[in-house]
């Protein structure tokens, strides 16, 4: 009996999505093409500035230039937002990624100013008691155009008056586990020729005290922001055992001491205050002389509560009275607002939450908020 042989078609390989490009990758992607090097800069500006979700939408390419980079690219947006607005206008935004994993990212409203929080990982390889998203476990960093598509969406769904003013790296997991990706999505936020265009003087990035990755975040020219929360030792060891292991509290304000600040900026430490924990007389006290000689400031961040966890919010009395031996002391402290707390956005309540949950979580926290 006569067999037949099975001749399969090759398969073709799957589109490159743009936005997973930098620049000298979409250089190699275009070569084949013989194109003029302007063109790059051109595809670019539609994927930053112009935020295009497909090919077809770049005009200023010939019909036939974009049927050929079609066949070879696509562009990859996220496709699936839910919006959870507070009562006091901050938006949580809950995007789901390729792979059906969800990220937040929280935008927050204040007079003049108009914040994003994005995150850079899905959950956190760290495991801070006062934390939601470390009670996830890392899922997985998230990629460079991932970080950057937070931007991107969120600008989606601006209203035609707002403007974003400010970006801050305090979403969900730790930034400088994720270097690399953290660096190249900063490079497209700032680029001026073809990216977003952003000053690095209106980004911030936030440590939990990755010490030996300090020098990291000063060669991108952005602010840096210290989650200190405990002034000894033993306090850093129980509300942050992960990252106190990682880095002790010595080393840590060590490195922050050798950081290279420019003339005009200060470093920002943050501190949550948990009641009965570290929002004594004698934590501000000891807070004083840690930071004595820095140029700093400190953000006060009033514990956020959510269900399940054993931390408490201290008072108002408490919190006005640790600012007070601060200011006394010499350093400039402010009490952050805590906002969006109503849907679950408020610092240190990201965690890949469903709206029901959030929901059903309010009527848990409100009360004792």
């Amino acid at each position: 009996m006569m067999q037949h042989e099975n001749h399969a078609l090759p398969s073709r390989p799957a589109p490159t999505n743009l936005l997973s490009l930098t620049e000298e990758g979409l250089d190699r992607l275009l070569q084949p093409f013989g194109w003029p090097r302007y063109r790059t800069g051109q595809i670019l500006r539609w994927l930053y500035q112009r935020r295009a979700r497909s090919i077809a939408q770049m005009t200023d390419l010939s019909q036939n230039d974009r049927e050929q980079l079609a066949e070879v690219a696509t562009i990859s947006r996220t496709q699936d937002c839910a919006v959870l607005e507070s009562t006091d206008h901050t938006r949580k935004l809950l995007l789901t990624l390729d792979d059906a994993l969800r990220i937040e990212t929280v935008l927050i409203p204040d007079e003049d100013r108009l914040t994003l929080c994005v995150s850079t990982q899905v959950g956190c390889m760290l495991d801070c008691g006062f934390c939601l998203t470390g009670t996830m476990g890392l899922k997985r960093n998230l990629k460079a155009h991932e970080i950057v598509d937070q931007v991107l969406t969120s600008q989606d769904h601006l209203t035609g008056t707002e403007r974003l003013t400010n970006l801050v790296f305090m979403g969900m997991g730790e930034p400088l586990a994720n270097i690399d990706a953290l660096s190249t999505s900063i490079h497209c936020l700032t680029n001026k020729s073809w990216g977003l265009g952003w000053s690095p003087r209106r980004i911030t990035v936030s440590t939990a005290g990755l010490a030996a990755r300090l020098k990291d975040v000063a060669a991108l020219g952005v602010n840096l922001a210290i989650s200190l929360n405990g002034t000894t030792e033993e306090q850093r060891q129980q509300l942050m055992p992960a990252a106190s292991q990682i880095a002790s509290l010595k080393t840590l304000m060590a490195a922050c001491r050798r950081y290279p600040l420019a003339p005009t900026r200060r470093l920002t430490f943050e501190y949550v205050l948990l009641a009965g924990v570290n929002d004594r007389a004698e934590d501000a006290h000891r807070l004083v002389k840690l930071l004595k000689g820095l140029r700093c400031k400190v953000n006060l961040i009033p514990f956020n509560e959510f269900p399940g966890n054993p931390f408490r919010r201290p008072t108002d009395r408490n919190v006005f009275a640790f600012q007070a031996v601060l200011t006394h002391g010499g350093i400039d402290a402010f009490i952050r607002k805590s906002r969006g707390r109503d849907v679950l956005g408020a610092c240190g309540q990201l965690g890949n939450l469903s709206p029901e949950y959030a929901g059903r979580a309010l009527t848990q926290i409100e009360p004792r908020c």
